[in-house]
């Protein structure tokens, strides 16, 4: 129903939304997702970055005067951006996502129940062909039966919230996971339509039934297995 929502209706919420955005060596798709991103006075833009060594920073600077630098390690690089976050809410986004129109809007709306502990938005992929949708349709239902905000969904939590939870523990792999367990013990995880677009990048440079099987099998022998992430890391890439 959010989806729905008239442009103008927009400017209602007062809360503040810091947009928390983890980088390293995204100078290919950075200024992209930056400038599909309409800020106001009401959101900030933060970009942490963890040891680019191209022009990611440069390119961040173009959008906003709050670039900061972080020790490697997207859980340090978010905690970071956090600390530094001035916002009421904070929202945790890929380099190559792009959030919905009424994204903020939506947002703001989700987090006013206070019942609601934190949330994301369904995923699409920026891509064509029925491989990719099965792909989505399989993350969302995903996402619906065990209330995981993955990464790449635009997480989006209440600052107070995120503090009482420890904010993301420091570990190289799973961190999404680990504090979506976490903040599911303190009230609802909600997910949102339309969804947010995320690049195809990583499945087409690695193939998208490789990629799959292989990112499903590293969250289920992490979720119920209990295999450690220092061990996991070995079998993810980073795809730039």
């Amino acid at each position: 129903m959010l989806g729905f929502l008239k442009p103008q209706y927009c400017m209602l919420s007062q809360q503040k939304i810091s947009i928390i955005i983890p980088v390293i060596n995204e100078a290919g798709i950075l200024r992209n997702t930056l400038s599909s991103i309409n800020v106001t006075s009401d959101e900030e833009l933060i970009v942490v970055d963890g040891g680019s060594t191209d022009e990611t920073m440069s390119i961040a600077q173009e959008f906003t005067d709050k670039v900061l630098v972080s020790k490697t390690g997207r859980a340090s690089v978010m905690n970071f951006g956090a600390e530094k976050a001035e916002g009421d809410i904070l929202l945790f986004l890929h380099a190559d996502c792009i959030l919905p129109d009424q994204g903020f809007y939506m947002i703001r709306e989700t987090l006013k129940n206070q019942k609601t502990a934190a949330g994301g938005f369904y995923l699409s992929i920026d891509e064509h062909g029925p491989g990719f949708r099965l792909i989505e349709y399989m993350a969302n239902v995903r996402a619906r039966l065990t209330s995981l905000i993955y990464g790449d969904q635009g997480m989006f939590v209440k600052r107070d919230i995120f503090k009482k939870v420890g904010g993301f523990s420091d570990m190289p792999l799973m961190e999404d996971i680990d504090i979506s367990r976490k903040l599911g013990r303190l009230g609802r995880i909600v997910f949102l339509n339309p969804p947010i677009k995320a690049s195809a990048r990583r499945w087409l440079v690695e193939g998208a039934v490789f990629t799959t099987l292989r990112d499903w099998t590293i969250a289920f022998s992490y979720s119920f297995l209990r295999i450690s992430p220092e061990k996991l890391i070995k079998y993810y890439k980073e795809v730039r």
